[in-house]
């Protein structure tokens, strides 16, 4: 008997599972990675905090080259020698119209090339690398925090997809327990050992059955397009999932991972901190330029150069560092905060999950041992069918008990799944 039920249930799945793609939860975690954009973004903002680092350390390090190059005309128009005429350079005319030759020397001729050198700088590159090697580590962190976010949302999302696929199963199961006991009646319908209003009540009965596998398949299939949604997965094909055990996650030793964000974000307003004190250090320059340089008409007698160093110092600026150093003690006391609340919370909710979970293993166990009986129930039940002395109301509400039985251990058993999911997601 129980050969033939797992070869008909077989039968009845095949349209579910014909042509169907095998898949685990680890295939939809690696899918998800892939194709989230937050990691995708994360990555490629590490790749833009090299980038700054290394065009910081160009101006603090490199030297700056420039070419520079200035022509100013002022023409007159000089009367001289009781005669007027238009002069694009004066030689010094005493009675013209124009510029005041004391304020435009007639005109100025630049060109040249010069060089700007900074030269301590080393200090500036410690404390932006300092800065940058932080930002990194925050990026990778939330990588991290984003992959596990995705576990646990894939997570979550999975079990539904399980949880209606083992409805179907179970469905197809009483679908065809029904249908062996609905062969025997027909059987002893013709003996006129029944009526036939028994078995159209047999008939209506695995209708419904019927009709429950096909709500759970719809389930299951919404459930996946969802699932698919979350992994970026462009997808529509018939997909079979494996099952999944999730097992709760011992105590992580060291630093937690939710806690590691705070640490970086202190060291990071530190780190800021310590670039926004650069401007009250002295900075110096070196600079030189060579070219031409002249008044008047330019001659080949005005090439030179010049050098010299620059000093650049802020003394006082309304205390404007003072002010900044207490805003950067309200930060951090912001993030402290934030970080004992998060971990008074989670301590609390991972205490409930693990009461909810010891109360959902209780009813689970409950739930087994009843099945059991109900399974030698339904034996005895078909045995007293097949000599005519079972009543086939008896008989229908028995397996519509049995149908809540075994949907009720479906839930239970993926709640608790659930559950550890979420408490996994909580202790990390």
């Amino acid at each position: 008997m129980r050969k033939t039920r797992i070869l008909l249930t077989l039968i009845l799945m095949s349209p579910l599972l014909l042509n169907a793609q095998t898949r685990n939860l680890n295939y939809y975690l690696d899918q998800a990675k892939r194709n989230s954009p937050l990691i995708h973004k994360s990555r490629n903002e590490s790749l833009l905090l090299d980038l700054d680092l290394k065009q910081v350390r160009a101006v603090l390090r490199q030297p700056e080259i420039s070419i520079e190059s200035n022509v100013l005309l002022a023409p007159i128009i000089s009367h001289d020698n009781n005669s007027s005429h238009l002069q694009l350079i004066s030689n010094g005319s005493e009675n013209y119209n124009g510029y005041d030759l004391s304020s435009t020397d007639g005109g100025q001729y630049q060109a040249g090339i010069s060089i700007k050198q900074p030269i301590n700088s080393r200090f500036k590159i410690q404390s932006y690398s300092k800065n940058t090697d932080i930002n990194k580590r925050i990026n990778e962190n939330n990588i991290d925090l984003t992959i596990h976010e995705l576990e646990f949302l894939i997570g979550s999302q999975y079990l539904l997809c399980l949880k209606a696929k083992q409805q179907v199963q179970n469905s197809l199961a009483l679908e065809n327990q029904i249908g062996e006991q609905v062969s025997v009646m027909q059987h002893l319908v013709e003996t006129a050992v029944y009526k036939q209003s028994n078995l159209m009540l047999l008939q209506i009965e695995q209708s419904n059955f019927e009709a429950d596998r096909k709500m759970f398949q719809s389930e299951y299939k919404n459930d996946l397009y969802d699932l698919n949604l979350l992994c970026g997965i462009q997808d529509t094909s018939n997909v079979d999932i494996q099952d999944v055990s999730l097992v709760l996650e011992s105590n992580m030793k060291g630093e937690q991972k939710f806690l590691k964000s705070y640490r970086l974000d202190s060291l990071n307003i530190l780190s800021e901190q310590q670039i926004y004190n650069l401007r009250y250090k002295p900075q110096f320059y070196f600079y030189a330029n060579a070219g031409l340089n002249a008044v008047y008409q330019p001659s080949f007698d005005r090439l030179g150069f010049s050098a010299g160093l620059s000093l650049s110092w802020t003394i006082f600026d309304g205390h404007q560092s003072r002010l900044q150093e207490r805003k950067t003690e309200v930060n951090l006391n912001t993030i402290e905060f934030e970080k004992n609340n998060v971990i008074s919370h989670a301590d609390i909710r991972k205490c409930k999950i693990m009461a909810q979970i010891e109360s959902l293993e209780q009813r689970v166990n409950v739930i087994s041992q009843q099945l059991e009986k109900y399974d030698i129930l339904v034996d005895t039940y078909n045995n007293e069918l097949s000599i005519g002395e079972m009543s086939i109301m008896d008989l229908k509400n028995l397996l519509r008990d049995v149908a809540v039985k075994r949907n009720e251990m479906v839930t239970f058993t993926m709640e608790r799944q659930a559950l550890i999911n979420t408490y996994n997601y909580w202790n990390y």
